[in-house]
């Protein structure tokens, strides 16, 4: 075999719906020595027709992608989560934007993830990694991508996730904001079977607070209901901070040690 049938091979993929691909996979396929291998692939890379955001691991750049370097993340984030073997979803301010719940587009791509990854910075895209250990129990749903399907998360783990996360979501003020317009695609009772699935009662009562703030009363009472069974502890609003002199909110038995100004 000559070494452009490599090239032929990555080049023909998009015509058959793929765009991601692996190093084995071309080491299957062509009996080519090592250093063979990983010639034709650099060629493909200086040329900008592939890039690899993690090793032995390659998404074909589109043409309409060759300026900016690299095709956005909803183009092959579940084959590369599936390449790594990961459960995964698509979350945080991300997940809010394909909810249309974006008040800034987010600065970088957002992904929650059973087991621990680094950042990728692939061309102008940054994907940034957050591991959370009972992801199995998360309410997500499966979006159309131009190369398949993604698992992003529902509106209401959205809302529950920006809380826990609030410093990857531009803190609290940006959290109110988004929220504000996330509410429209949640529902109460979607909440609260959301909070079941084995979320800390501290992320339920900052939640319930920034919904009564944001004015969504049909949200934060159902959620104040179940949690009046489950009796939640004192807590402050910014855990890092201190609650000394800030005032108690005693419906969601929380210290407010922060004053959340959401945008207009």
């Amino acid at each position: 075999m000559r070494r452009e049938n490599i090239s032929n091979f990555v080049n023909g993929l998009p015509a058959k719906g793929r765009y991601t691909f692996s190093r084995e996979e071309i080491e299957q396929k062509f009996e080519k020595s090592d250093a063979a291998i990983k010639l034709s692939l650099n060629r493909l890379k200086k040329k900008g027709k592939i890039v690899s955001p993690k090793r032995g691991f390659y998404v074909v750049v589109p043409e309409q992608y060759r300026l900016t370097g690299a095709p956005p993340p909803i183009w092959f984030i579940d084959a590369l989560m599936k390449d790594w073997k990961s459960e995964y979803y698509v979350g945080l301010l991300s997940a809010a934007e394909l909810h249309g719940a974006a008040h800034h587009r987010p600065q970088e791509f957002q992904v929650i993830c059973d087991t621990p990854h680094r950042s990728i910075h692939l061309a102008r895209y940054r994907i940034h990694f957050f591991k959370k250990w009972n992801i199995q129990k998360t309410q997500t749903e499966t979006r159309n991508t131009p190369t398949g399907q993604m698992k992003i998360s529902t509106p209401e783990v959205t809302a529950l996730d920006l809380v826990r996360y609030y410093e990857s979501a531009g803190h609290y003020n940006n959290v109110a904001t988004v929220l504000s317009e996330l509410s429209e695609k949640m529902t109460g009772r979607s909440l609260v079977a959301a909070a079941k699935s084995g979320v800390e009662m501290t992320v339920i009562q900052r939640l319930g607070f920034i919904l009564d703030l944001v004015e969504k009363p049909k949200l934060a009472n159902p959620l104040r209901d179940w949690l009046e069974t489950q009796p939640p502890r004192l807590t402050s609003l910014r855990p890092d901070l201190d609650s000394e002199s800030a005032q108690l909110n005693k419906k969601w038995n929380l210290y407010i040690n922060e004053q959340i100004e959401p945008e207009e």
